[in-house]
């Protein structure tokens, strides 16, 4: 085994913490695994109300640093659940007020978001570089998405600093800004300009990661090589195709100690591949559970997630009626945009025998959805890992995807081939249309209705997949050996 290294993950949100999205997954468990290889981790993230509020032991780790506002203290303790040491940066003023940590209790926008994030990073960098106090100082300093886009750029003033990796969990929210907010930021000047952080005129955050960290990672394979293209890059294809020999794809691993039916305490039966009979028991309670009428032979749909354009769900609603008349059943929890919210509403009303909603989020009901449901719907548009799909594997839940970034990665496709050596484990489509969703869903339902044995054994064969975090901080860990590597080429005299 290569030398334990010191690493600090700078992230924005971390479970149990403050989850928004995916990162909220990957840093509440990736630097727990890679301290499971015997690195040195540590992960700071900005001290949201919500956040000390579920912080334990929380002691004041540091108080002066450089450049530094007096109002910001730097709290140690440890991320609940875990030994991976917690740095909270505190700044009542930029981080304690009610809402979530990119927006207000409306939705809004923080319209302070670039003074919060550029504080934040300017707190990384004086861990990074040793001058927050704490007599400790990392190898590899790994940023994640935009809000911590500025740390690798700021690092790359240093001539002694550590390695730096940068993770897109999703290339859409970049950390756009006006460019006075450049100078408004006190940002030093030689970070500006098209190799730096300008963009379009104005200045990206995540640029910052995109243009100067040593090495770059996103969620999956299939998504690497899209935002290589103008259809995913989001305006940042160039950049990427001119680092792609720095560009990596590594799957986001998953919590079997929390998403495993053979001991989800959230369901009414725990089963595993070899007692599937009990999944039916689930599958009864869920439809108790959504006021649907019980039923073993009705095929049920289920679906956990954002109520937005990008999961397609505008495709879901397309096909609903269809589903109906096919007498199959929906059970979907999710919130997004308004009009998708009450089109659902409505559709649950004209056919209460068919289709269920419950608008939020609720982790019990994600969780009965994945074991009682016989199949799950995600068509998005782009994914670029996705987490329920790979739930949905071990519960034995057929997923039917559309072929895009970690869905593509994750689930395999049922063909001649895959049917014939048993690799199949769900039911891929290509394009993002009515039809394409429409095929792939009535194919299933065909499938679940008419070939028992095969379906039985996709849903054996995905149960048995492991996409747990291990391997992919295996990984990570690779990944820091190449960017101490290329740090080391790029500060050689």
């Amino acid at each position: 085994m290569s030398k334990a290294l010191k690493i600090l993950f700078v992230a924005s949100e971390a479970l149990p913490l403050v989850k928004t999205g995916g990162l909220g997954d990957v840093a509440g468990s990736l630097p727990a695994a890679l301290k499971a290889l015997r690195h040195d981790v540590r992960i700071i993230m900005p001290a949201y109300r919500e956040a000390m509020r579920k912080a334990e032991k929380l002691a004041f780790a540091s108080f002066k640093m450089e450049g530094i506002p007096e109002t910001v203290r730097l709290l140690e303790g440890r991320l609940p659940g875990t030994r991976v040491k917690l740095l909270l940066v505190d700044s009542p003023s930029h981080f304690d007020r009610p809402g979530g940590p990119y927006a207000d209790p409306l939705g809004h926008d923080w319209a302070d978001n670039p003074d919060r994030f550029a504080l934040f990073a300017r707190v990384a960098v004086a861990v990074a570089t040793n001058h927050a106090e704490l007599d400790w100082q990392p190898d590899i300093v790994h940023g994640n998405d935009w809000q911590s886009g500025l740390v690798p750029a700021l690092l790359s003033l240093y001539p002694k600093r550590p390695a730096t990796v940068f993770t897109i969990h999703n290339l859409a929210y970049q950390g756009h800004f006006a460019p006075e907010t450049f100078e408004h930021l006190h940002l030093p000047h030689e970070l500006w300009g098209i190799h730096g952080l300008e963009f379009h005129g104005g200045l990206s955050f995540i640029k910052g990661g995109l243009s100067f960290a040593d090495m770059i990672s996103t969620v999956s394979p299939t998504y690497a090589k899209e935002i290589q293209t103008p259809a995913y890059g989001c305006g940042l294809e160039g950049l990427l195709n001119h680092r792609k020999d720095r560009l990596k794809g590594i799957l986001n691993g998953v919590d079997y100690n929390h998403w495993n039916p053979a001991k989800d305490s959230y369901i009414c039966a725990n089963y595993d591949h070899r007692s599937l009979v009990k999944k039916a028991l689930n599958k009864a309670a869920l439809q108790k559970e959504f006021g649907l009428p019980v039923s073993a032979q009705a095929p049920l749909l289920g679906l956990v997630g954002r109520l937005v354009e990008q999961k397609g769900i505008d495709l879901i609603l397309g096909i609903l009626p269809r589903l109906v008349e096919l007498g199959a059943q929906v059970a979907l929890i999710g919130s997004g945009e308004k009009h998708f919210e009450e089109a659902l509403t409505e559709l649950a009303a004209i056919y209460p025998n068919h289709i269920a909603t419950f608008i939020g989020y609720d982790e019990p009901k994600a969780h009965r959805i994945e074991a009682g449901a016989d199949m799950f719907l995600m068509p998005s548009r782009f994914e670029p890992c996705g987490l329920n799909q790979i739930y949905s594997l071990r519960y034995g839940t057929i997923p039917i995807v559309r072929h895009t970034g970690g869905l593509a990665d994750t689930v395999v496709d049922l063909n001649k081939e895959t049917q014939s050596n048993g690799k199949a484990t769900g039911i891929h489509f290509q394009h993002s249309t009515l039809e394409g969703l429409l095929w792939a869903t009535e194919r299933a339902i065909h499938l679940y209705r008419n070939e028992p044995e095969l379906w039985r054994t996709m849903m054996v064969t995905g149960m048995q997949q492991d996409f747990s975090w291990k391997k992919s901080a295996r990984e990570y860990v690779q990944l820091y050996q190449q960017a101490l590597i290329q740090r080391d080429a790029s500060t050689t005299p």
